[in-house]
């Protein structure tokens, strides 16, 4: 039992459990305590929306990056409580966060809880100085930065380039979050209250000048690999140059005159969501009009407290100008991604983001920046009362109107019909809510393609790849089943394990869920000896087996035998017999499996090396009786070369012998030394019975090089199922609006309140299409996020170019043109947006990519990447006022100039506009 002291101001914050926790530690000397306090400190960092977060994101001005997989292991082994737990995590291992082990530079688009985790300062100073770091990687330090309405962490610091016009090649690297020209000032020492002027350079053809020199970075909105360029006042008053005479500037580029609205838009980092959702709304009609000809100008609403105070409405049009000017290629839109980060913290940064989101948020932001009405007047809502549908659906609208009228809902705000009905008293409640887009979801397929690996037992047999389809919802026991199809090997003598890092970071049962694994996972299904997976007191031990390097020095300070020890290759399940769990049975055992697959090179599997296994002793490396786990056997020398090559070793009678042995033995060199590790491969101790047995084989650096096989190794083969590829699934887009209307019941964390029944209760919801807009956005929701998995859904939706769709407000079916398709390509972790639009003009479709835009055509749009789609109503389109391009295959500006693009497998020819960066 212990006491501890609560300082007053702890004690006032009682609900802040890191703090609380910081206090303990400093006064207990129980590392075992000191473990859960840390661990309780770090997950009230990772839990979002409590006081515990707010209250450290204010006291605490960095953070640090450790890689989840490490930080699970090390829960676990602190949820245990069992120091001698097998789940011992070892040193900290941020290895896989890195792209490269040299410059340590982190890896692109790593995600939050799914690849690190932060953790305060102190969990971290704890950490380090209970297990260290391997191979002097560096501490990844994060910086909290304050901002206006929220914190955010800076996992990527922005990396900018610093540079005087003087001096243009003197170049300074610079990784900051703070005001750029007090930076640059103190980097070149210029004097205190010297007048001067910045300059961003984004790319080799655009220079633009930042007016406000004291902004930060982040406002700034500059991206990695940009150059900042400051130049000073002349003593006469005059400046070095109207701009710095480094590229061709954008007046010159003005001269062009070529189809308004046919614009790139540059990617300023990360931005091709910004860009792909600006290129819908452009090239949506009665939007785009209303803001050319400056309708916006008269209904700017400065005083909406929910508004931007116009800053949104300003800096977009400003955009959409630019781009049907035609008098730009593509246009840099700096000032609009500014203005969004600043009143959107999510998208401030160089983060990749949702195109649906941003559009969500743009879309909402210019509504309540135009909104008509200045004082919203408070509304009670009634409910139908048994009153005729068309009578309560205007009574909504009207009501709707009241408060939010726009330019906004006059395009795009259609009316749902909500039926909410009680399960137990069977009451019926009818509400008619605005909408401004439609986020339908995809069927999703039951099934799931796994990639795996299968060793076989046969070592000379090299791993196959394998292709999978198999349940969602499924068991291990599932993914045995579908791979014995293919194989003809027994589930039950199969064992299926995620490889990480050299080293088993799970071994999962037959029982266990599929979602625990991801697809990212690299996954192996061992097969071993028939009864060895079932029968655990049977007559076969299954032995996880680590490869090592051994380095050359050691470090005695530290006590630790795992020193100066790094892990290789890939390990192995193998099923041994009991008997054969001595030192001298199992170096024969595995030098016959490793020479067998052709890891040891051809002649290091000698007699010499082989008999020099029996007699080594200890001076060999292996663990003695007092150091083995999983049943290995200390074993006396042999007496002859016969005994020797048998593994059959009598009782040492003959003192002489013994000393003669001994001698022969430190004449010869083993190939390997084998000890009894933890799971992680890095600490060398005895293991419990009921834990699983973990053995590593170190290999000297020189025998390594000389006798191991890495090329062989590495070796796999692929089975005919990677060949075909997976078959996607079609669905139409009717089926998913009809998907979208189905009854559902409502979940448990949002119920309804019923007021007959007086209780929250898990009604019935179904929602209808009452009245369409103008122009209707339909969300295709192919995102998918569970408990334990997160993905893509890669089916092609078949989405009409003209679209006939009813609804329930007693009006024809409404008929829409499609006119814009915003495309997602990638996984969840990785990705590219880009966007087809059909001009409003001269009715030709484009593929706009970024800063670069190329001709389309109708049979290209309809692809498995559709994300957002744009369809304006019939009866509201306006017929081009152009002829459309008398030749496609040509560039408005220049000869045609075909490009063959690739996206996600298929390949096509377009004519290149050659929209190039102004």
């Amino acid at each position: 039992m212990y006491s501890f002291v609560l300082t007053n101001s702890i004690k006032k914050e009682t609900r802040n459990l890191a703090v609380i926790c910081q206090s303990l530690a400093a006064q207990i000397k129980d590392p075992l305590l000191q473990l859960w306090l840390c661990h309780y400190s770090i997950v009230s960092v990772n839990t979002p929306n409590t006081p515990i977060v707010e209250n450290l994101f204010l006291t605490n001005t960095c953070r640090y990056l450790v890689e989840r997989r490490w930080y699970e292991q090390w829960k676990e082994y602190v949820v245990t409580g069992d120091q001698n737990s097998s789940s011992f995590p070892g040193q900290i291992d941020n290895t896989e966060l890195f792209e490269e082990l040299d410059s340590y530079h982190l890896k692109e688009r790593l995600v939050e809880n799914e690849d690190f985790v932060l953790i305060p300062a102190e969990a971290w100073r704890n950490l380090l100085a209970w297990y260290g770091m391997v191979d002097d990687q560096p501490a990844l330090e994060r910086k909290v930065v304050d901002l206006p309405s929220t914190v955010k962490i800076e996992v990527y610091p922005v990396e900018i380039f610093l540079c005087l016009h003087s001096n243009m090649e003197n170049v300074v690297t610079a990784q900051f979050s703070h005001t750029i020209q007090k930076v640059m000032m103190k980097q070149f020492d210029v004097v205190e209250g010297a007048e001067t002027r910045l300059w961003m350079k984004s790319s080799d053809t655009c220079c633009e000048r930042l007016r406000n020199v004291n902004v930060n970075v982040l406002d700034s909105s500059l991206s990695s690999g940009m150059t900042v360029i400051m130049e000073m006042r002349n003593e006469d008053g005059t400046w070095p140059s109207s701009r710095p005479q480094i590229m061709n500037s954008v007046e010159e580029q003005e001269s062009y005159r070529g189809q308004p609205g046919v614009c790139g838009l540059t990617n300023l980092g990360n931005t091709c969501f910004m860009n792909s959702a600006l290129q819908c709304l452009s090239n949506t009609p009665p939007l785009t009009e209303y803001f050319l000809q400056s309708a916006y100008l008269e209904e700017l609403n400065f005083t909406n407290p929910l508004g931007m105070k116009g800053e949104i409405a300003e800096a977009y049009a400003d955009v959409i100008k630019q781009m049907w000017s035609g008098r730009h290629y593509s246009v840099v839109p700096r000032l609009f991604k500014t203005k969004v980060g600043h009143f959107a913290s999510q998208f401030l940064g160089y983060q990749q983001h949702d195109s649906q989101e941003l559009l969500s948020f743009l879309l909402d932001g210019l509504h309540e920046d135009l909104n008509r009405v200045k004082n919203k007047e408070y509304i009670e809502l009634r409910d139908a009362d048994g009153r005729p549908d068309q009578e309560v659906a205007e009574e909504a609208w009207h009501n709707h109107q009241r408060r939010n009228n726009s330019v906004i809902v006059d395009t795009f705000h259609g009316l749902f019909k909500s039926t909410l009905v009680c399960p137990e008293c069977r009451k019926v409640s009818v509400t008619f809510d605005p909408f401004c887009y439609l986020s339908v979801p995809l069927p999703v397929s039951k099934d799931r393609v796994m990639e795996v690996f299968f060793v076989y037992l046969d070592p000379v047999a090299k791993p196959v790849q394998h292709r999978l389809v198999v349940p969602k919802a499924g068991k291990v026991f599932d993914l045995c089943s579908a791979l014995s199809e293919m194989t003809n090997v027994s589930v039950n003598q199969m064992v299926v394990a995620d490889v990480f890092n050299h080293r088993f970071y799970k071994i999962y049962h037959a029982d266990e869920s599929l979602s625990c694994i991801l697809d990212r996972d690299d996954i192996f299904v061992y097969e071993l000896s028939s009864g060895s997976v079932e029968e655990e007191e049977g007559d076969e031990v299954v032995l996880a087996l680590y490869l090592r390097e051994r380095s050359h020095y050691r470090d005695s300070g530290s006590g630790s035998s795992s020193c100066g020890t790094s892990l290789f290759g890939h390990p192995l399940l193998m099923a041994v017999p009991r008997v054969q769990c001595s030192r001298n049975a199992l170096y024969h055992l595995f030098l016959q499996r490793l020479g067998a697959s052709g890891e040891v090179r051809a002649g290091c599997s000698t007699k010499d090396s082989a008999s020099a296994s029996c007699s080594a002793g200890a001076s060999a490396g292996v663990p003695t009786n007092s150091q083995q786990g999983a049943g290995l056997q200390q074993q006396q020398p042999c007496h002859t070369e016969e005994e020797e090559e048998k593994g059959e070793c009598p009782p040492q009678t003959n003192e002489r012998q013994a000393k003669r042995k001994g001698y022969q033995a430190r004449r010869r060199k083993l190939l390997f030394s084998i000890h009894a590790v933890n799971s992680n491969g890095t600490t060398e101790r005895g293991m419990g019975e009921d834990a699983q047995p973990y053995v590593a084989i170190d290999w000297d650096p020189d025998m390594k090089k000389k006798c191991y096989n890495e090329n062989e190794a590495e070796k796999y083969v692929k089975h005919q199922s990677m060949e075909v590829p997976h078959q996607q699934t079609t669905v139409q887009l009717q089926e998913c609006i009809e998907l979208f209307t189905t009854v559902e019941i409502l979940e448990e964390e949002n119920p309804w309140y019923c007021p007959i029944c007086k209780k929250h209760q898990l009604a019935t919801k179904k929602l209808d299409l009452w009245s369409l807009p103008e122009v209707l956005i339909i969300h295709l929701k192919r995102f998918s996020y569970t408990k334990y998995s997160r993905e893509k859904l890669d089916i092609i939706v078949d989405f009409p170019l003209r679209l006939v769709i009813s609804c329930l407000s007693f009006t024809p079916p409404s008929r829409y043109d499609l006119i814009a398709v915003s495309n997602h390509y990638g996984g969840l972790r990785d990705g590219h947006y880009t966007s087809y639009a059909r001009n409003k003009d001269n009715g030709q479709w484009y593929y706009f990519d970024d800063n670069k835009v190329t001709y389309a055509r109708e049979e290209q749009i309809v692809t498995n990447a559709a994300y957002l789609l744009f369809y304006h109503r019939q009866d509201k389109i306006r017929q081009p006022t152009l002829p459309p391009p008398s030749d496609s295959s040509s560039s408005p500006t220049q000869p045609a100039n075909v490009t063959s693009h690739k996206h996600d497998g298929m390949e096509r020819a377009i004519s290149c506009v050659n929209m190039e960066t102004d």
